[in-house]
């Protein structure tokens, strides 16, 4: 059997999924032959395997890191909201049905921990070393009796378990006490310790508290990594983008043309793969933002509308909030818009849903020439193909079948004046179609841009993944990480009280 661990944390979005990938990129480096692992996730964030099997964008990077091609087996549960109370599952890459919070904790959960522990039984009698990563905060006393995620796998498999605290928010000491404290004592026994993340200042002002949290929980801090910027690769959901006015990190550099392209990304609700437009943020001199009113996209060189887990929701949103006509103005103006999956079937002329919002014929904005009509299989697939006179390749992930009735051909869909629609994910990953596509919007635009003619976005991508090794390389005890990884958690590590209630 393969070494193991499990990154937990004391919150969502502590950090888990970056120090995931640091750990694997670290452990790359070493030599080790290591894969990540994550039994539950959700997110709208997806990514499309060779073998045509759908997992989180998440699992996908830290495959990446790994430098292995990433696999159902890695994320054998997905979980894609489609409201406030219900999720497709996703099982072992492919849908099996629409349930409801209370209908998955209720029973159908605990039902595929067997399942999920086939995968990584399957994963560590591969791999030297498998790295999960938890969801959420392992603390959840009113999800622990069908847990599959967090301490349920850590205690079923035995893994050893790592605590991630994001220091910028404040409270890291509590949090890191109170998950312990809030954790039965056979869970307890497989927490070893903790990892600070996002530090500001002088780690030396650090020390006397963590000293103190040693004392008190009898469990030591592998390491304290520093706050860096540009390390939210892939996020698992749009929670840290919805909101108006967030501006997506974009590349320092300076424009090499005159001018900058700025580009408006409309966030709609059930964003999914909004992870799209990084490409765009990764070229000098383009400047993505994140809007939800009409006004916004005023200046905008070029407005995106992206992929949604529901088209017709995102549609009503749009037309509530008056976007849908100024994008119809902008279409008619000749100003540049692009439709991606849910987007493209929004700027079509009719939506035939009986599926995903059962609302049945629908009238979209009429820009492109598609109708649309929802199948109940899904379409994952990893295309192949020519546009703008370059190479592309992207992923596709919808129930939406579109019948392209006119204009030119743009991948798998179409293109009328400076309106573009397709349902391909990931085509502006590929830098020469990036850079030729750019050319056309700055040109439809009346923009002086030129595209930098080096960008590699795939060469970003690496960066930022040995950027996270070197902090977990620089800033952890990674003698004492390895033994974690090796030989599990340190025996003897005492009860915190008050510990799970009964």
């Amino acid at each position: 059997m393969s070494g193991g661990l499990l990154v937990a944390g004391t919150t969502s979005d502590a950090g888990k999924s970056v120090v995931t990938a640091g750990i694997c990129r670290w452990l790359v480096r070493q030599g080790v032959k290591v894969a990540p692992f994550k039994a539950q996730n959700m997110s709208l964030n997806s990514f499309v395997t060779r073998e045509g099997a759908e997992i989180g964008r998440a699992q996908a990077m830290q495959a990446q890191a790994c430098r292995v091609e990433p696999t159902a087996l890695m994320n054998p549960v997905l979980l894609k909201p489609g409201g406030e109370r219900s999720s497709q599952v996703v099982l072992l890459g492919k849908p099996v049905g629409e349930l409801s919070a209370r209908g998955y904790h209720g029973g159908r959960q605990q039902k595929l921990l067997g399942t999920v522990l086939d995968c990584l039984a399957e994963l560590r009698g591969t791999y030297d070393a498998v790295i999960c990563e938890g969801a959420g905060s392992p603390a959840e006393i009113n999800l622990r009796r069908t847990d599959i995620v967090n301490m349920g796998i850590a205690r079923n498999a035995r893994l050893p378990v790592l605590v991630v605290g994001d220091i910028d928010r404040g409270g890291v000491f509590a949090s890191f006490f109170g998950t312990v404290a809030l954790l039965s004592p056979e869970d307890q026994e497989l927490v070893a310790g903790f990892l600070v993340n996002k530090f500001r200042g002088d780690v030396s002002l650090l020390e006397p508290g963590l000293d103190m949290l040693h004392g008190l929980t009898g469990r030591r801090t592998y390491g304290v990594l520093p706050f860096r910027h540009g390390l939210g690769i892939d996020e698992e959901d749009g929670m840290a983008v919805s909101l108006r006015g967030t501006v997506r990190e974009s590349n320092v550099a300076p424009p090499v043309g005159q001018d900058v392209l700025r580009v408006a990304v409309c966030a709609i609700p059930l964003m999914s793969n909004f992870t799209d437009v990084d490409a765009l943020a990764a070229e000098p001199g383009v400047v993505v933002r994140f809007v939800d009113r009409a006004e916004e996209l005023a200046d905008a060189d070029l407005v995106v509308v992206p992929g949604t887990r529901g088209t017709v929701r995102a549609l009503q949103w749009l037309r509530e909030r008056g976007l849908a006509d100024a994008l119809v103005r902008r279409a008619a103006d000749g100003r540049p818009v692009l439709g991606v999956c849910g987007g493209f079937q929004i700027l079509g002329e009719h939506i035939e849903d009986d599926v995903e919002s059962r609302a049945g014929q629908v009238d979209g904005l009429g820009i492109l020439p598609v109708r649309v009509r929802f199948a109940r299989e899904k379409t994952l697939t990893r295309p192949v193909g020519e546009a703008l006179g370059e190479h592309v390749e992207g992923y596709e992930i919808h129930h939406g079948v579109a019948d392209v009735t006119g204009g030119e051909t743009f991948l798998d869909g179409c293109r009328v004046g400076a309106v573009w629609g397709t349902h391909w994910h990931g085509s502006l990953e590929s830098d020469g179609f990036r850079r030729a596509f750019l050319r056309e919007v700055a040109a439809a635009a009346g923009r002086r841009f030129v595209p930098a003619p080096g960008t590699s976005f795939a060469a970003l991508r690496e960066e930022q993944l040995d950027r996270l090794g070197d902090l977990i390389e620089e800033h952890a005890d990674t003698d004492a990480l390895w033994r974690l990884i090796e030989s599990g958690a340190p025996q003897g590590l005492p009860f915190i009280p008050p510990g799970a209630p009964a």
